[in-house]
Parts: C-alpha cells; structure tokens; sequence
C-alpha cells in the first residue's frame, strides 16, 4: 500500500476506520460547511504553488479577493521566505520547489509525502506547510500528527541531511478579518528520528497482520468505546457505536446523518 500521514494517522486513531476509509472505500457527501472549507483550502494550496512555479495567480485572485489578501498577508509576514528566487541555483546549492513528492519503501509499502514547499540548502533544509485554519492553542497534538514525524523522517531517510540539519513549518492561514498568518517551527533531532522510525515499525508491523487477517475475513479490531473519536466518527452508526455512547456514557448523539466520508473531497483536518 502507499502510506501517506492520513493514512498513518487514521490507522493508529482507529484501525477499523481505516479499513472502512481506505480498504473498503466507503463514501458520502460532505456537509455545505466542510464543502467550503475544502474548496477555500484547495485553492490557496494551488495559489501557492502556482506562485511558486512562476505562473499567472491573477485569475485565482480575480475569482477570489480574499485569496490575494490571504496571500499578501503570508508574504508579509514571512518576507525572507517568500522574497527568494524559485527552483535550482546550482552556484548556491539551493533547491526550492512546491508540491515536493518524497517516497520510501518500508517493508511491503511505499511511505509517501508531498510537501507544500521544500527549501533545501546545502547544510540545512525546511519543509513548510500551508495549514488553512488558526493555529492551535495547544500544539501537542501538531507534535504528535504523523505529518510532523513522517516529513522530516522521510526527507532524512532519502538524503544526506542529518536529522538536526531538517525542520519543519507550519503557516496557518484563514480568511478572516484582521487575521495575522501565525508560524509554528519545530526542529528535528536524532533522536526524534529514531523514536519516529521504531514507532513507524511497530505500526506498518500491526497494519500488516491485520491485513492478513482481514484477507482471512477478519475485520480490523474497533477502538475502545469511551474514545472521544467515536462521538465524531462518521461510522459511528456503522459500528454501532452511538446506542452504546448514549447507553454507557449518557452522552447525546451530535451526528448529522452522515454516515461514510466522501474520500475525493477529504477536508483538511485540523491537527
């Protein structure tokens, strides 16, 4: 299987979500308020790349003023990292590029990462990432997001940087009144890198025999009921879950009627 982050990290909040999600395919429409927060979020993603790239954004910005005043705001607040010049310069030993793929076999599967941008120097190198919503109050849980460990870990793993030579950025960004783009830089370390790698381990090691079981006919194994994820998992009906959460912990169900999450318009989770 390719393994990306949502992969990861949908896996280790509830293996049986993720075999609904990845191995089952099962879908739904999104809500009207996650429909745009999704289109908003996929088309400042493709204004910053287009920047990148050096092509037209007028269009983009044409269609949406509030894009151009996202933009502006993110360039001023970080000019030195957006003030520099695009792609290779080969006299400096610089690369630069958005949408930067990195791959990895491990084990029987391909770890996968696409950068929003990739800076990399000779000594030292920066992923960034273009995060569509206010940063966070607490960011333990940015910390622990399988995005945070699995980008540098792959960028290590398939080049010549040393872990501490590696960090990684997060941009938040939103349309809003009077928002300023806030940062969150966390750096990386060797030690990082060797926790994320035994972890990495013992997880794909799960995944695998669960697979194996599941080629058998045995479903992935559910979460323990009082996990907070059931009360706003969409498979909660599914796994008839929301009778027990009401029974066992006498909390009122919140959910929507959507049941599947629609896999072509997955929205940005907020980490």
């Amino acid at each position: 299987m390719k393994l990306s982050q949502q992969h990861l990290n949908t896996f280790s909040t509830c293996p049986r979500r993720f075999q609904y999600t990845y191995l089952e395919l099962l879908i739904s429409p999104l809500s009207p308020d996650k429909e745009e927060r999704l289109t908003w979020g996929n088309r400042f993603h493709l204004l910053m790349q287009q920047r990148e790239l050096g092509l037209p954004i007028d269009n983009l910005i044409d269609e949406d003023s509030e894009l151009g005043k996202d933009l502006k705001a993110l360039v001023n607040a970080a000019p030195d990292l957006f003030n520099q010049d695009s792609n290779i310069d080969s006299s400096e030993q610089n690369f630069r590029e958005a949408e930067h793929q990195r791959t990895l076999t491990f084990g029987n599967h391909l770890l996968v990462g696409v950068y929003d941008l990739l800076i990399a120097e000779k000594n030292t190198a920066q992923i960034l990432d273009w995060k569509t919503y206010p940063r966070p109050q607490n960011p333990t849980r940015i910390i622990q997001n399988w995005q945070t460990r699995l980008y540098p870990y792959l960028l290590v793993e398939t080049h010549n940087y040393l872990p501490e030579q590696v960090s990684m950025t997060y941009w938040f960004v939103q349309s809003r009144k009077n928002y300023k783009p806030q940062s969150l830089e966390l750096p990386y370390n060797n030690q990082k890198h060797q926790q994320t790698h035994q972890d990495l381990s013992e997880l794909i090691d799960k995944l695998d025999d669960y697979l194996l079981r599941y080629e058998q006919g045995e479903f992935f194994p559910q979460i323990e009921i009082t996990a907070q994820s059931c009360q706003s998992c969409p498979f909660a009906l599914r796994c008839q879950r929301i009778p027990e959460i009401e029974e066992n912990i006498g909390e009122v169900s919140k959910f929507n009627g959507e049941k599947l999450p629609n896999l072509a318009k997955i929205e940005e989770i907020q980490i």
